[in-house]
C-alpha cells in the first residue's frame, strides 16, 4: 500500500459501512475529474485503475499510465501500455511454493553475504501457502485409504513440511494451511477470499483503514477459480510470487478484454463442466493468450456462482489471464452461504455499487476488445481428450473419436477390440480400457451439483445392482472438508463407497500426476501388450505423461461421467446409447435410468449444502492435524540447511553474486539443445509426476541412498535443484526432433553426434564452456505456472529460447530467471529454416541498446559453414523485464535493490 497516494485525479474519498469509515479510491470521481469514461470499461479493469489510482507515485506509477486506461476505450488494449501493477496478497501451493520459500530463505543467506541485514528478505504482501500436491492415491476403494495416505504423505515430505513450519515461524505475513484441510484454490473460494480487501496505514499519526478490490497473483495458474468471485488473480511463476511478496509491483500491459455473452440456461442432463468444457473449447478457437476475458449478459443470472467458479478455474486451459466475473447478487449470497462475516458482506455490496462495479441484470454492457456468445441452451454432454483440455468431444461422440484415436494417433486401428490376458486376474484388458476413474479436486469438486449430482448417480447405480469394473482404479479427492461434510449428511458417500470412490484425501491427486500406481498385474498388461489404456478424471489438466505413466489416453469429464465410466468401463462403450452393465434383475442400465434430475440435484443442494458445514470447517484452518502438530523445527532468522537432505537444498543463484551485475553479453557459437513442435507444456519442460529410475534423476537419488519407492514425484522434491535440473525436459512422453522417433527426454550432442539424455548433455556443454538455445514451436510453456520450468532451463545453461510464440507465464518466468525469450516472425520457424539441431547459433543485439520487443539478429551457422542470418523479437515486452533480465533475473535484482536500500 502506497501512503499518500499523488491523488492526480481527486479520487480520494471516504466511505461509511455500519459504524465504520473506510478511505476509497472512487472510480466515479475519477471519472468526473479527467478519466473521462472509465465507467464504460470491462469490470475487470475497472480493478485495475482502482489498483493504480491507489498506487500513484510519479515512478512507478504515473499519472500518464492512469490516463491510458482511458484512452483504452478507444484503442481496446491494442496499444502497449505499460502498468506496474500490485496484487494484496500471495497464495500459494507446496509444489511450487517450497521452491519460492526456499528461494526467500536462500536469499536471507545472500543478503547476509552481501552484508545486509536478512530481516529485509520478508513478505510485504499477505502470504497463504495450502499445502495441497503431495498426497498420492496409493490407497484406495476402502474405507481406510484417507488415514493411510495421509500417513504415507507425511511420511514421504517430513523433510518438506519441517522447512514450511520453519517459514512458517521464520516469516512475517506468512501462514500455512496444513495437509488434509483442502486444495488452495477451493479453500481460497470458500474461505481466504473478501472480494474487497481492507487494511490498515499509519498517515500523519492516525491509522486509516483503506477498502480495495480484493486482488492476488498465485503460485498455481488455476488461482482464476476466484474469479467467479469477482477477485482478480491469476497465475504467475514462483519467480514473479516471491517478487510480489518483496513489494515489487507485477510488471504487465494493460490487456485486451475479451467478452463472453451468456444467454439462456443449462439444459436438463447438463452440467457446469460441460459447460466449460464447451466455453473452454471456443476460447482455444477465439484466441485469448495473454488476454482477460470477461463474462456478461443475462445467462449470468442463471448460473450459480459454483458454476462461475468452474468457468473461471479453467482460464490457463482457454489460455486468458483470467475468467472474470463482477461482483452480483449471488456473490453476496455465496459470501454469506460460506459463512463470511455479514459485515464483510456489507462492506462487498456497498463498496461494489459505490464503484459502479455492481451487475445486476438491468446493468449496461461494458466495451470490450471483441465479444464472442453461448446460449447456454445448446450445450451438450461433453468430455474433453485424449490429451488436451480444449479438445472436446460430445459423449454422443466419445466412442467414435477414440477410434479415431486410436487409428490415427496411436496406429492400432485393428487392435481397437483386441483384448489381453492380465496375470493372476478373472478379467481381460483391452485398448480403451478405463484403469483410472478419478472425481479429483480441481476444477469440479466446489461445485455441489457435480458433486451431489456424482453421489445421486452412484445411488441409482447401487440400487440397479451395477458395480464397477475390476480394472478400474477409483478415487475421490475433494477439494474442502465441507464436500465430505454434506456428501456424508446426504448419505451420498456411503453410495459412492459402495463403487469405490472412498475418500483418498484432500488434495490435487490425480490431476497433478499423483494418481499413485496401478495395480503391478495391470500395469504389467498395460506395458507387456502397449495397450492404450484411458485415464477419466473431473479436473483439467490432461496433458501427455502426466495423470500416469501407464495412461496414454486421458479425458476430461464431469463427476458424474467419471462414476458412469467407471461402470462401464472403457471408452469403447457408447454411453449415449450403449447399456452401462447388466442390472440385478437380468436387464441391461443405461446412462439415462440413472442419471439425476436437475431439480433432485438442487433439493439435495439446498438441504444439505449449509452455511454451518463451512462455519465448522474452517474454524481451525491453520491448526493442522496431530501428526502436523508434532512436527519440531530448527533455525531462526535464516535455515539450518541440511546437505544430505533430498528434498531441500540451498539453491546456486546467488553465488559469488556482487551488488553490481555483469554486463549483458551476445550468445556466441551456442549449440542447440532441443527442436520442439507445439504446445510444448510446462509438464514436459519440467514434470511433475514420477521419477523413472532410470532417468538422470532417478539415478542421482539411487546414488543418495533413497529407494525407487521412495523417489516420490518431482513436484515434491522441488525445493531440491539437483532433482529438478536432472528432470527438466525429462517427461516421458517429451518428442525432442533432433531424435526423431525417440520419446524422452534425450537429445544429440554436437559436434560429437552422441544420443544421451539432456541433463547429461547440457552438463558436458557445461564443462566444455558452450552456450545452448532451445528452438520450439507455437504455445511453447502452455500449462500450470510452473517456475521449474524456466528454472531448469537456466540450471542447464540455456541462454535463449526461440519459438513461434509463448504461453504468458512461461515467457515470463523465462526473463524472470535471465533467460531471454525470442520469437520468430510470422510464417518462420525452425522447420522453415531447415534447422536439425548440428547448427551453430549467434544472437546479436542483446548487450547493447537493447529495448523491450526490439528485433534481434540471429545467425545460423550449418556444418559445412554455410550461414544465414533472421530477425527475431525479443519477447523481453517490459522496462521492469528488461531490468530483471539485465540482473541475471528478477531475485538478484531484487536482492540488490533491498540490500542498496539497506
Amino acid at each position: 500500500m502506497t501512503a499518500m497516494s499523488l491523488d492526480s485525479f481527486k479520487s480520494r474519498k471516504t466511505l461509511k459501512v455500519g459504524a465504520k469509515t473506510y478511505v476509497y479510491f472512487s472510480l466515479k470521481a475519477a471519472e468526473k475529474n479527467g478519466l473521462k469514461g472509465i465507467s464504460s470499461l470491462p469490470y475487470s479493469l475497472k480493478v485495475l485503475v482502482e489498483n493504480l489510482l491507489r498506487h500513484e507515485d510519479g515512478r512507478s506509477v504515473t499519472k500518464e499510465s492512469i490516463v491510458n486506461f482511458a484512452k483504452w476505450l478507444k484503442n481496446r488494449g491494442k496499444a502497449e501500455n505499460e502498468i506496474a501493477y500490485r496484487p494484496a496478497r500471495v497464495l500459494m501451493q507446496d509444489f511450487t511454493g517450497v521452491p519460492a520459500v526456499v528461494d526467500l530463505a536462500a536469499m536471507r543467506d545472500a543478503m547476509k553475504a552481501l552484508g545486509g541485514n536478512p530481516e529485509k528478505i520478508n513478505p510485504l504482501a499477505p502470504v497463504d501457502l495450502v499445502i495441497d500436491h503431495s498426497v498420492m492415491v496409493d490407497f484406495f476403494a476402502n474405507s481406510k485409504a484417507f488415514k493411510q495416505n495421509v500417513a504415507l504423505e507425511y511420511d514421504r515430505n517430513g523433510e518438506r513440511y519441517t522447512f514450511l513450519k520453519w517459514g512458517q515461524g521464520a516469516f512475517d505475513n506468512f501462514r500455512v494451511v496444513p495437509p488434509g484441510t483442502g486444495i488452495c484454490h477451493q479453500v481460497n473460494l470458500e474461505y481466504l477470499a473478501r472480494t474487497v480487501w481492507t487494511k490498515k496505514v499509519k498517515e500523519k499519526g492516525k491509522t486509516v483503514e483503506y477498502a480495495f478490490p480484493d486482488t492476488l497473483v498465485g503460485t498455481d495458474s488455476h488461482t482464476t477459480m476466484v474469479n467467479g468471485l469477482a477477485v482478480l488473480g491469476w497465475g504467475v511463476g514462483g519467480i514473479e510470487a516471491e517478487a510480489a511478496m518483496l513489494g515489487q509491483p507485477t510488471s504487465m500491459l494493460i490487456p485486451e478484454v475479451i467478452g463472453f455473452k451468456l444467454d439462456g440456461r443449462l439444459p436438463e442432463g447438463t452440467t457446469a463442466t460441460d459447460l466449460v468444457l464447451t466455453v473452454t473449447q471456443m476460447l482455444r478457437k477465439k484466441g485469448v493468450v495473454g488476454k482477460f476475458v470477461e463474462f456478461y449478459g443475462p445467462g449470468l443470472a442463471n448460473l450459480t456462482l459454483e458454476d462461475m467458479a468452474t468457468i473461471a478455474n479453467m482460464a490457463p486451459e482457454y489460455g486468458a489471464t483470467c475468467g472474470f466475473f463482477p461482483v452480483s447478487t449471488e456473490t453476496l449470497d455465496y459470501l454469506k452461504g460460506t459463512a463470511r462475516p455479514s459485515a464483510q458482506i456489507a462492506l462487498v455490496e456497498k463498496y461494489a455499487k459505490a464503484q459502479g462495479m455492481f451487475w445486476t441484470p438491468k446493468s449496461e454492457d461494458p466495451v470490450f476488445t471483441d465479444t464472442l456468445a453461448l446460449d447456454l441452451s445448446t450445450v451438450e454432454s461433453s468430455m474433453a481428450g485424449p490429451k488436451r483440455p480444449q479438445d472436446r468431444v460430445t459423449l454422443r461422440n466419445a466412442a467414435p473419436d477414440f477410434a479415431n484415436v486410436m487409428a490415427n494417433e496411436f496406429k492400432k486401428a485393428e487392435q481397437l477390440h483386441t483384448r489381453f490376458k492380465v496375470d493372476g486376474a478373472n478379467f481381460d484388458l483391452g485398448h480403451g480400457d478405463v484403469v483410472i476413474a478419478a472425481i479429483t479436486s480441481c476444477t469440479n469438486t466446489s461445485n455441489p451439483s457435480v458433486m451431489i449430482g456424482a453421489g445421486l448417480l452412484a445411488r441409482n447405480a447401487v440400487k440397479k445392482g451395477l458395480t464397477v469394473k475390476p480394472w478400474v482404479k477409483t478415487s475421490l479427492a475433494p477439494g474442502s472438508q465441507v464436500v465430505t461434510e454434506y456428501l456424508k449428511s446426504s448419505g451420498l458417500q456411503k453410495d459412492l463407497d459402495k463403487l469405490g470412490f472412498d475418500l483418498v484425501g484432500y488434495g490435487c491427486t490425480t490431476c497433478i500426476g499423483n494418481s499413485g500406481p496401478l495395480p503391478e498385474a495391470i500395469s504389467e498388461s498395460i506395458k507387456k501388450n502397449d495397450v492404450v489404456a484411458a485415464a477419466v478424471l473431473s479436473g483439467n489438466r490432461n496433458f501427455e505423461g502426466r495423470v500416469n505413466p501407464d495412461v496414454r489416453a486421458n479425458y476430461l469429464a464431469s463427476p458424474p461421467l467419471v462414476v458412469a465410466y467407471a461402470l462401464a468401463g472403457s471408452l469403447n462403450v457408447d454411453l449415449s446409447k450403449d447399456p452401462l452393465g447388466t442390472g440385478k434383475d437380468g436387464k441391461p442400465v443405461f446412462l439415462k435410468d440413472i442419471w439425476p434430475g436437475t431439480k433432485e440435484i438442487a433439493a439435495a443442494v439446498r438441504k444439505n449444502v449449509t452455511r454451518k458445514a463451512f462455519a465448522t470447517k474452517y474454524k481451525d484452518v491453520f491448526k493442522g492435524d496431530a501428526e502436523w502438530r508434532k512436527i519440531k523445527v530448527e533455525g531462526g532468522l535464516t535455515f539450518k540447511w541440511s546437505m544430505s537432505s533430498t528434498y531441500v537444498q540451498n539453491p546456486p543463484y546467488f553465488e559469488g553474486m556482487k551488488m553490481t551485475p555483469d554486463p549483458v553479453t551476445d550468445v556466441v557459437n551456442a549449440r542447440i539443445l532441443g527442436l520442439f513442435l507445439d504446445s510444448i507444456t510446462t509438464d514436459h519442460i519440467s514434470p511433475a509426476g514420477n521419477i523413472k529410475v532410470t532417468s538422470p534423476a532417478g539415478t542421482y537419488l539411487t546414488e543418495h541412498q533413497v529407494r525407487p519407492v521412495d523417489f516420490n514425484s518431482y513436484g515434491a522434491r522441488r525445493g531440491n535443484h539437483e532433482v529438478m535440473m536432472r528432470g527438466t525436459f525429462a517427461n516421458i512422453r517429451i518428442k525432442n526432433q533432433m531424435v526423431p522417433g525417440v520419446e524422452g527426454g534425450v537429445t544429440k550432442h554436437y559436434p560429437s553426434g552422441e544420443q544421451m539424455p539432456i541433463y547429461d548433455a547440457a552438463m558436458r556443454y557445461a564443462r566444455e564452456n558452450v552456450p545452448l538455445v532451445i528452438f520450439a514451436g507455437k504455445e511453447y510453456g502452455t500449462g500450470s505456472s510452473r517456475d521449474w520450468a524456466a528454472k531448469g532451463t537456466k540450471l542447464l545453461g540455456v541462454r535463449a529460447v526461440v519459438a513461434q510464440s509463448f504461453e504468458r507465464i512461461h515467457r515470463s518466468n523465462l526473463v524472470g530467471m535471465g533467460v531471454v525469450p525470442l520469437q520468430f516472425k510470422d510464417g518462420e520457424s525452425w522447420q522453415t529454416l531447415g534447422l536439425k539441431g548440428d547448427e551453430i547459433v549467434t544472437i546479436h543485439g542483446l548487450a547493447e541498446g537493447l529495448k523491450p520487443r526490439a528485433m534481434l539478429q540471429l545467425m545460423i551457422t550449418a556444418p559445412d559453414g554455410a550461414g544465414r542470418v533472421i530477425d527475431v523479437q525479443c519477447r523481453i515486452d517490459t522496462l521492469d523485464e528488461l531490468d530483471y533480465y539485465k540482473n541475471g533475473g528478477i531475485m538478484p535484482y531484487v536482492l540488490r535493490s533491498l540490500a542498496k536500500a539497506a
